[in-house]
């Protein structure tokens, strides 16, 4: 018999000042830890209503079945807040009626309205009950984002500058110590130019524009 879903941590506020929480401890190497964002940062963010079900009932969700990937956080105001996660993929869902947490299955009720939010949600619908089907993440659903890389080297950037590194030595640590000592004072500043352009970007990101990034994904 299947046993009651449970949530992954204790109950935490489902938004804190950077606008996500961690449904586990912040310790957790990045692939295991599940983030939670607020739904005014992920559009993507679905909510329904978890009705307790019959697990023999063909519509219900029995939630054994996606238990490896499911993590709650509980909100100030008691309600659940959900992400399917295995550390690289992600679907997030806001429980604005009932609970997942001890039920054994629930029967969900999308509360899916306008013409844009619906176009926002068609994706993460569909990356959902894909999920339910095979029980893994489908690649074709999760396109990789070409901009990973960059926005990679940003991090790197935005953290040797915290560590009091110099535009050099981040031109070193990105692109080797033979290109720098072979580009960096030559006639040509492409590289010295690459390194500011992304150490400008990291600044704007830092100070907001990581906000951004949940609204152009898919």
């Amino acid at each position: 018999m299947c046993g009651p879903v449970r949530p992954r941590a204790a109950s935490i506020p489902s938004r804190s000042f950077g606008g996500c929480t961690f449904a586990e401890h912040p310790s957790h190497a990045a692939p295991e830890a599940r983030i939670i964002w607020h739904a005014d940062f992920d559009p993507g963010t679905m909510a329904v209503a978890a009705i307790p079900a019959d697990p023999a009932d063909p519509d219900s969700l029995v939630l054994d079945r996606i238990a490896p990937w499911l993590a709650v956080a509980i909100g100030r105001e008691g309600r659940e807040h959900a992400v399917l996660s295995d550390g690289w993929h992600h679907i997030r869902i806001d429980i604005e009626e009932g609970r997942l947490t001890g039920q054994q299955a629930v029967l969900l009720h999308f509360r899916l309205q306008g013409i844009l939010s619906l176009q926002q949600r068609v994706l993460p619908l569909r990356r959902f009950l894909d999920l339910c089907r095979r029980r893994q993440f489908s690649r074709s659903l999760f396109p990789p984002d070409p901009q990973i890389a960059r926005l990679v080297d940003m991090l790197r950037v935005h953290d040797a500058l915290g560590q009091g590194a110099s535009q050099r030595d981040i031109g070193a640590a990105l692109f080797g110590d033979a290109r720098v000592a072979q580009d960096w004072t030559g006639s040509s500043d492409s590289l010295r130019s690459r390194v500011r352009r992304l150490v400008r970007e990291a600044g704007c990101m830092a100070r907001g524009g990581w906000r951004q990034l949940m609204g152009r994904r898919g």
